[in-house]
């Protein structure tokens, strides 16, 4: 399945169990010599929520939480029958997340809105290294001339988010990983280089910690629009472009939750 192109493989941790998830992310990950994805979803029973997710980078690493993977969730047990709410509770390592499963007229999920919950700026909690109360457009040399303002921020995992200019042209293979690794980030990082189209539009390329550049990472959307708020470049109400597609990110003033709304798409099913 895939979330506007961040594509993960998915398995029913109901009826199967996988017993080395981080050696089986890794090996049918390969995108030549196994099935080709960004990583492992399992979905599987929660003692106080409707499901609990466990997911995997590609890296074998495990992540706390996953946009794109979360509404895959919603379609694949809505679609399989293993629910017929149309809100369920997501149980993962960044805490509980509400779907709200948006149904077609084949009775299958067309699209979820995820409640990503409050964003995370203290600079010691996303975390960093960084002794200041919060990382806002702070500059930073990552070596051999690698300069960049970088806002941190964490939807339950952590992200750098960098404002510039002509993205499309970075050369992200050799960028990302001397961004992700940097000493001051104690459990790596996901990066979002960010081009400002208008205050309710931006594009974006990600480099997520484990898995190198993906067509998208919900939870790195929801932080660029976080950031792009707090450095007055955004709308409370944001749409992301992003390799794969677009999402649509609002940072709720009322309740300061972060939602995330997109698409969720069944690529193919099989067996090993």
């Amino acid at each position: 399945m895939h979330g506007i192109g961040n594509d993960y493989i998915y398995v029913n941790g109901f009826t199967e169990t996988i017993e080395d998830p981080a050696q089986f992310a890794i090996f049918y990950s390969d995108r030549h010599k196994g099935i080709g994805s960004d990583g492992l979803v399992l979905i599987l029973p929660s003692e106080h929520c409707d499901f609990r997710m466990r997911m995997f980078n590609a890296d074998g690493s495990e992540s706390e939480m996953c946009g794109n993977a979360s509404r895959c969730i919603g379609k694949f047990v809505y679609d399989k029958g293993l629910t017929t709410k149309t809100e369920v509770s997501l149980e993962t390592l960044a805490g509980t997340k509400i779907l709200k499963l948006s149904i077609g007229k084949d009775n299958t999920v067309e699209s979820v809105t995820v409640d990503m919950g409050e964003p995370i700026l203290d600079a010691q909690l996303i975390p960093t290294t960084f002794t200041t109360k919060d990382v806002i457009n702070v500059p930073v040399n990552f070596g051999n001339d690698l300069n960049y303002n970088i806002s941190c921020v964490s939807m339950g995992n952590p992200h750098a988010v960098i404002f510039t200019t002509g993205i499309a042209q970075l050369d992200l293979p050799k960028i990302g990983p001397q961004i992700e690794n940097a000493s001051i980030f104690p459990r790596r990082t996901n990066t979002e280089f960010i081009e400002i189209i208008s205050k309710d539009r931006m594009k974006m390329r990600v480099w997520e910690r484990g898995s190198g550049e993906t067509m998208a990472c919900g939870t790195g959307a929801c932080g660029a629009v976080v950031a792009g708020i707090l450095n007055g470049h955004s709308n409370r109400k944001t749409t992301v472009e992003l390799l794969g597609g677009e999402l649509q990110i609002e940072w709720n003033e009322t309740d300061n939750h972060v939602y995330l709304t997109g698409g969720a798409t069944t690529v193919f099913e099989g067996s090993i």
